[in-house]
């Protein structure tokens, strides 16, 4: 029996982080010779109940803010913490089992909310059968799918894919093994930029968004009038530390695809359509009366979809080796009983014949499903062939859009799943619209089909940052994969139950009204599930697809791709606003010029503050995670919106809601100083200061 060691007191190996040489090899921290405690009751338990707690915490304010807080790095924390409360302290591997089995619950959550509630809001014939089977069939292929690529992401591109996530989470779990001065580190860090970001997104102290057109008023407010050209930039933490793990050269190319867009693209937009008197599809007002954000969301965007799709189709090309190889040795495995695979431990995956023979049973059960969904539109031929659109259109896109998800959450930590869903949603309306299948159904099934690729997708993305995280720490591929499924199956249900019972006790809104089926008495906002509803109905009953700004975003991916630079990189600046790529680059930087003195000291022999920067954007990121929560929790209207009384530049006011009588606050009026260029000012000090924190700091000196 392998002896159960409890770790090494060290840190990560030193080529953690760095691109392997020739003959280089990468021994995680528990090496694969070694072995400890991994999948126990104690983990499998616990994972359990972070899935299903944070699965209700993570759809309740998902669908009332519109955002999904990634569940992996509180639950690392609470792993951690926890671990000391056991006769026998539990080791790292079990909190990597815990993290990624209650991981799964932000993961589906972000496949449902984008599309379960629009079945609600149309006010279409739906039960926790639709919820809970899209959720699961979704979740099953997005592990299925990725598994065959392990290796290409954790191992080939070793040092190559910057993982910030994965980083931030594998940092504090090998922190709460080594204590010492990591420890202090990275919980300095926490509080540095949790204070900071709870300063600025709860308490409103300063205003979160650096403009142009408020910081130089003179020129930037000309600029953003008569062009719409605006810079902006998301000053807090959490967004700097991320870029700090990026690095200056992907936070560089994301940043040129942002200034792309919002710099070029949109002020060319805005002056020769503002001299347009009709409405432009998808726009649905003339585009003088449109701000910036407005241009952005209805044209700009589309153009990184394409682009998106796009260097998500170059790079399956480029993978298609190591795609067809991993299926074929499946094939081998089936027909002739053969199986090769390494004995190291740290390397042993899934068979891959179980993975094949998994993935032809999910994609049977969906077939089942869609069977059973369209029934009521006719007969059993008609149904049948509905459902074999269905799969072949789920099994397709689930397939491409994996490693597509995969890759730029290696890079970027954001995984662009609005896009690609809505790609989805206009493909599956398209080939249902093509075998006759409209209405109510046909929107129920497309819908259903739209949340199973979303959640592929979804989870694709976190499993590849468990999956480096296990490849870090040294833990058994085999086991993260299989039990990965459980924290699936544990989600759907807490998902799929947390919908239906927010939907019976509040219901959802679209904008302050509501759509025909709607319940009467609207309380949650739902604002993907809104935007789904509309789009999906668009799409049924008079389809306007852009196909010319789809078009010029993937003509821009394969110019890119001629000229050596990453597409998908360059593609996600496109797509995301850029107040949120902007800090990126900050932080890139700050991390560049680290780096560099780091080398310098090394030569002189003194300690490499190199990592000791990750520590430090590790504990501003998960600092953020936690005050994000933290603000999203006070600003609920059914505690009374607490954070009312701690707002300082933001003040609040009572309003009823018609119909109901149910009083709710919303943000009224600002103090003169927060919108002004005082406010500004203070911002930009503020974040100044913190960039100055994180350089000196990773440098060993004080403050």
């Amino acid at each position: 029996m392998a002896s159960q060691s409890s770790g090494p007191a060290k840190g990560l190996p030193a080529n953690a982080y760095t691109p392997l040489k020739k003959g280089e090899k990468y021994i995680p921290y528990i090496p694969a010779d070694q072995s400890q405690h991994e999948v126990t009751l104690r983990s499998a338990g616990i994972g359990v109940i972070m899935a299903v707690v944070f699965s209700f915490a993570a759809c309740y304010l998902g669908l009332v803010a519109g955002q999904v807080f990634e569940a992996a790095i509180p639950i690392a924390i609470l792993a951690v913490g926890m671990a000391g409360l056991y006769a026998r302290r539990s080791t790292i591997l079990e909190n990597v089992i815990i993290q990624s089995i209650g991981s799964a619950s932000g993961v589906v959550v972000a496949g449902a909310i984008f599309t379960l509630p629009a079945l609600y809001i149309l006010g279409l014939e739906v039960n926790l059968l639709h919820t809970f089977v899209a959720c699961t069939l979704g979740g099953f292929l997005g592990i299925l799918f990725l598994i065959p690529l392990r290796r290409f992401f954790c191992a080939e591109e070793h040092g190559n894919l910057p993982f910030p996530e994965a980083t931030a989470t594998t940092e504090i779990l090998t922190t709460g093994e080594t204590g010492g001065k990591s420890a202090i580190v990275l919980v300095i860090s926490m509080i540095v930029g949790g204070i900071y970001d709870f300063f600025v997104e709860a308490m409103h102290v300063w205003p979160k968004a650096l403009r142009t057109d408020v910081l130089i008023p003179k020129i930037g407010a000309v600029l953003g009038e008569k062009a719409r050209w605006v810079l902006k930039l998301d000053a807090t933490a959490a967004l700097f530390g991320l870029g700090y793990i990026v690095g200056v050269k992907y936070a560089s190319i994301i940043a040129a695809g942002s200034i792309l867009s919002f710099l070029v693209f949109l002020p060319l937009i805005f002056h020769f359509g503002q001299h347009i008197p009709a409405i432009i599809p998808p726009g649905s007002v003339p585009i003088a009366e449109m701000n910036e954000l407005q241009i952005f969301s209805n044209y700009v965007q589309k153009i990184g979809i394409g682009a998106i799709a796009m260097a998500g189709f170059l790079g399956i090309a480029k993978m298609g080796k190591i795609i067809v190889s991993s299926f074929k040795v499946g094939l081998q495995e089936i027909t002739h009983g053969t199986h090769a695979s390494s004995q190291k431990r740290t390397d042993l995956d899934m068979r891959i014949k179980w993975v094949i023979v998994l993935i032809v049973c999910t994609i049977l059960a969906a077939f089942g499903a869609f069977q059973i969904f369209a029934a009521p539109a006719g007969g059993v031929g008609f149904s049948l062939k509905v459902a074999l659109v269905g799969v072949i259109i789920i099994a397709i896109l689930a397939f491409l859009f994996t490693p597509v998800a995969a890759r730029a959450t290696a890079i970027v930590g954001v995984n662009p799943v609005s896009g690609m869903t809505l790609i989805t949603l206009i493909i599956s309306s398209l080939a249902l619209l093509a075998v006759g299948l409209s209405g109510t159904v046909g929107m129920t099934v497309a819908l259903i089909m739209g949340c199973v690729v979303c959640t592929a997708l979804s989870t694709s993305g976190a499993f590849v940052t468990d999956l480096k995280i296990g490849y870090w720490l040294g833990a058994t591929p085999r086991n993260q994969q299989r039990w990965k499924f459980l924290g699936v199956i544990v989600s759907a249900i807490s998902v799929s139950l947390a919908i239906l019972l927010i939907h019976k006790a509040y219901g959802f809104t679209v904008g302050g009204g509501i759509l025909e089926g709607g319940v009467a008495n609207p309380a949650i906002p739902a604002p993907q599930g809104n935007l789904m509803a509309v789009i999906i109905k668009s799409l049924m009953i008079e389809s306007q697809i852009p196909y010319l700004l789809y078009a010029m975003g993937a003509l821009i991916a394969i110019l890119l791709e001629m000229i050596g630079i990453s597409p998908l990189a360059f593609a996600l600046g496109m797509y995301l606003p850029i107040q949120i790529n902007m800090p990126l680059l900050v932080g890139g930087i700050v991390a560049h010029r680290v780096n560099k003195k780091s080398e310098r000291m090394k030569q002189a022999k003194k300690s490499s503050p190199k990592e000791r920067g990750t520590l430090i954007a590790s504990g501003f990121i998960a600092g953020g995670a936690l005050m994000g929560v933290a603000g999203a929790f006070l600003n609920l209207n059914e505690i009374g919106k607490p954070i009312r009384f701690i707002s300082i530049g933001v003040k609040f006011v009572q309003k009823v809601v018609e119909n109901t009588g149910k009083p709710i606050w919303n943000i009224g009026t600002h103090l003169p100083y927060y919108d002004s260029i005082i406010g500004q000012l203070i911002s930009l000090i503020a974040f100044a200061g913190l960039c100055f924190f994180c350089y000196y700091y990773a440098l060993g000196k004080k403050k």
